[in-house]
């Protein structure tokens, strides 16, 4: 396989998961008993540009049907996030009601709608019709379409070029990740503001979330190596904030490259850290496997070993990093008998690979589990809160990533 990015032969393993369904692609009872489609989950690390990657097999199409069923409004964090932003961007921009703002990406529209509520002019990419008919709900447009240099090149053409455009949780997900940041330049007026927000790769090796590592994520991704492929397009990254979402994130800003703005020496302090950190090192790469078959070895002994104790066992969280780590570490029903998820649209349906129930949160009350495992390990805190009264009748919060831990 060639990187994606600059085309260099891959030859160096960060992991290898097995195979395992697509993380999203959630059983009905229909369908439970029904072949499920297994794809390899291996990632590599190319040495010349350091972008970190999926080995090829899933295309996207296969990956984001029309039913895929993450809905960002979930979270209340998250929701709570998005308006810090729109209100932050709204008053740096000066973004008015003729203004334009560009979401790819824009799910169930938990951030656009912060925009129509202050009268800007908005547009929502978003090739999943359950998340973008629940945004065309809220008065936001959508084209349902996957976005890339093409459609960049249409919306330019009828002048719909952005004045901000926001892509969170995405820039990983695409897997012709040139072709996306050419998009983006076509799509950004010649003054405009690119925010692109993703976890960031520094994060993902500190504290082995190996479980972040899905076939919708194509790309694990670095300042590094972000800049490059940006700087390959004609854009140019003049800013970075580092954000605790997701377990560690990125947020950068980006302009066309003859744009008058000067770097902000954030930028360069973060390179100088990711290269003291060996982010451009081989040796950086090469304990990763362990690190994550230690991890999955903990969570089964603890799941056993509360089986054979006679104690009841749940997990919190139908999340796509949950799917991955009960599929490598092989987790059937028999080890965690459900999992509850306050997304409606998720529950009554199985997890992918495991075939585990998911169930709506009332059932931790009618169950009440002496352990809670907590898969969003992101969002524990938020999750430990909305539960307390479990914590008043017994149950005990658990968390398997970086480390099996009670919380």
């Amino acid at each position: 396989m060639k990187c994606r990015h600059c085309q260099a032969e891959l030859t160096i393993p960060l992991v290898d998961l097995g195979s395992a369904p697509p993380s999203n692609a959630y059983l009905t009872r229909q369908t439970l008993h029904a072949p499920e489609k297994y794809f390899p989950l291996r990632v590599l690390v190319c040495t010349q540009c350091w972008l970190v990657q999926t080995e090829d097999y899933a295309q996207a199409d296969e990956l984001f049907s029309s039913d895929y069923a993450y809905f960002s409004s979930t979270s209340t964090g998250w929701l709570a996030h998005a308006a810090k932003y729109a209100k932050k961007m709204t008053q740096q921009l000066q973004l008015t009601q003729d203004s334009l703002v560009i979401e790819i990406a824009s799910n169930d529209g938990y951030l656009l709608k912060n925009f129509v509520a202050a009268g800007i002019p908005c547009l929502g990419i978003e090739p999943t019709d359950s998340t973008a008919s629940a945004s065309e709900k809220l008065g936001i447009p959508v084209i349902r379409e996957f976005f890339g240099e093409q459609l960049g090149k249409r919306l330019a053409a009828t002048g719909k070029q952005a004045n901000l455009i926001a892509g969170n949780n995405v820039f990983a997900h695409v897997p012709d990740i040139n072709d996306f940041t050419l998009g983006l330049k076509a799509a950004l007026k010649p003054d405009g503001t690119i925010t692109l927000e993703f976890p960031h790769l520094k994060r993902l090796l500190e504290h082995t979330q190996f479980d972040t590592i899905y076939h919708e994520h194509f790309s694990y991704l670095s300042l590094y190596t972000v800049e490059r492929i940006f700087k390959s397009a004609g854009l140019r990254v003049w800013d970075v904030e580092e954000l605790p979402t997701h377990g560690g994130s990125l947020r950068i800003y980006s302009c066309h490259d003859q744009d008058p703005r000067q770097n902000s020496p954030r930028v360069k302090a973060l390179l100088t850290e990711e290269e003291i950190n060996g982010l451009q090192t081989i040796a950086t790469y090469q304990y990763f496997q362990d690190k994550a078959d230690r991890i999955k070895d903990d969570l089964l002994i603890f799941l056993i070993e509360q089986k054979r104790a006679g104690n009841k066992v749940a997990a919190y969280g139908a999340a796509a990093k949950g799917n991955t780590l009960l599929n490598y570490a092989g987790v059937k029903p028999d080890l965690l008998p459900f999992v509850c998820d306050a997304a409606e649209a998720k529950q009554g349906k199985f997890m992918p690979g495991s075939h585990i129930p998911i169930l709506a949160p009332t059932a931790l009350i009618e169950q009440r589990p002496d352990f809670l495992v907590i898969l969003p390990w992101n969002i524990a805190a938020e999750v430990k809160q909305q539960n307390a009264h479990l914590a008043e009748l017994g149950t005990q919060f658990v968390t398997a990533v970086p480390r099996l831990e009670v919380i």
